[in-house]
């Protein structure tokens, strides 16, 4: 049997790099994934056919949901491919299918040309992204926190989050000044396509940083080790779907949060405020901004106050300002709608910024990929992917325009449950089974299909 090589904490440079790389490709990630929300009006015009609005919008919407529905598949592979071949690998394969099913949006025809088969293509190059986005998220935060210090992972991790507000950040901008100095005609016509488009130079950019990234040290120590690597899928869910559980109840409220103030949003201050598209995309890159700067101070804050602290603030945030974001967001105005999402944002980035840590926290090496990936993507695949959709269901459906928020603020309750069942996680060692047992003996439980150690 060989003996285990404990890897040395990697270096201040070093963490720059990894976290750096890491958040490059995430925002590429997230941009090529965002623009379709912000793009979602012009794109039920563009591929299906002309009619009720409210219709094109829920199918456009429906599409929307298609992609997150792929993701807990994505994440099941790419998790099992990451906990198998390494982070590094899947990580710069993911980006490379994203950027390609991105471009190909922005070159498919449209319903007038070909018909239905627009709206079935346009879903292909979703699922594709989809399958994509599910092994990106929760293999950025692990990679970058097997190599951070114990007491400062969600320092570190906060950079994922940051990111992915920034993209849409990035997203929203792009499409403000498409829509700000285009023409509608044009915009319409052939201004959408350019954000798509940009996938493809953005995507070869994260590809080439990311190929040049070391192994992570800790599954680095496992590949060290006599032990097998690889956990089945069956065994990873048999062992670990008690904390992939609860953590997915949290997410829940991540999810929500998130696509409810970086997507629904925009359609809302449209549909509803009936305001200016050029304004509802500047408040919207406005509070992302705020947001993708928020997110690296609170990941700070979430290492001196622990996990279970900063779960229960952002479940009080978000249940308690929902009612009066969508409030001051209706009310209309530049001023109210920008307010409103500020209002949304301090929840939403506290959620999003302990759910990068936790990702890494609750589970053992040589399973961290797969069962954070599939928990992460099965909780945004019923909350996260369907909030636009559900949101203007419940406005069309009972006429009441505070329905969204309602909705989270009773998704919010129940993730309030879910953070006191979590066990705090902060500073604990991370080669641990449900933060108790060394991760070797894990690995060698895992791999014989046994069920883990317990202390005496």
């Amino acid at each position: 049997m060989s003996t285990l090589q404990v890897p040395s904490p990697s270096t201040k440079s070093t963490l720059r790099k990894v976290t750096g790389a890491a958040a490059a490709g995430t925002v590429v990630e997230w941009f090529d994934f965002a623009i379709y929300g912000f793009l979602a009006p012009i794109i039920a015009r563009t591929f299906f056919p002309a009619g009720d609005h409210i219709t094109g919008l829920l199918q456009t919407f429906a599409v929307f949901a298609v992609a997150f529905a792929l993701r807990p598949l994505g994440g099941a592979y790419f998790g099992a491919l990451g906990d198998r071949i390494g982070r590094k690998k899947v990580l710069a394969l993911t980006v490379l299918l994203m950027s390609g099913a991105t471009a190909t949006i922005g070159l498919l025809p449209s319903y007038s040309s070909i018909g239905i088969w627009a709206a079935v293509l346009l879903t292909l190059a979703r699922s594709v992204q989809g399958l994509s986005a599910g092994g990106e998220y929760a293999g950025a935060v692990t990679y970058v926190i097997e190599h951070a210090p114990a007491d400062q992972r969600s320092r570190y991790s906060s950079w994922m989050p940051a990111a992915t507000f920034a993209s849409f950040s990035a997203a929203a901008l792009l499409c403000y000044l498409l829509t700000a100095n285009l023409p509608a005609e044009a915009m319409d016509s052939w201004g959408w396509r350019i954000p798509f488009l940009v996938a493809v130079p953005l995507g070869l950019v994260a590809f080439y940083i990311r190929q040049r990234l070391d192994e992570s040290p800790m599954f680095q120590e496992v590949l060290n080790s006599a032990v097998e690597v690889h956990a089945p899928l069956r065994d990873t869910l048999r062992l670990q779907w008690k904390p992939m559980l609860t953590l997915g109840g949290y997410i829940s409220l991540t999810a929500l949060s998130f696509y409810t103030f970086s997507t629904y949003m925009t359609t809302f201050l449209r549909e509803v405020a009936k305001l200016p598209a050029d304004q509802v995309l500047m408040s919207n890159v406005i509070a992302l901004a705020f947001a993708a700067a928020m997110a690296p101070v609170l990941g700070r804050v979430c290492d001196k106050i622990g996990r279970r602290t900063t779960m229960v603030a952002s479940s009080l945030l978000l249940g308690g300002l929902a009612v009066p974001a969508y409030l001051l967001a209706s009310a209309g105005g530049f001023g109210n709608a920008l307010a409103g999402q500020l209002l949304l944002a301090v929840g939403a980035v506290t959620a999003n910024v302990v759910t990068a840590v936790l990702l890494s926290e609750v589970f053992p090496t040589a399973v961290r990929y797969t069962a954070s990936a599939i928990t992460y993507n099965v909780s945004y695949a019923i909350f996260g992917g369907t909030a636009p959709f559900v949101a203007t269901f419940l406005i069309a459906s009972t006429g009441n325009k505070l329905a969204p928020a309602i909705y989270l603020t009773v998704i919010a309750a129940a993730a309030l449950l879910a953070a006191f069942l979590l066990p705090e996680s902060s500073g604990r060692s991370m080669r641990a089974s449900s933060l108790e047992e060394p991760d070797s003996r894990v690995h060698a439980a895992v791999a014989s299909g046994g069920e883990p150690p317990h202390r005496a």
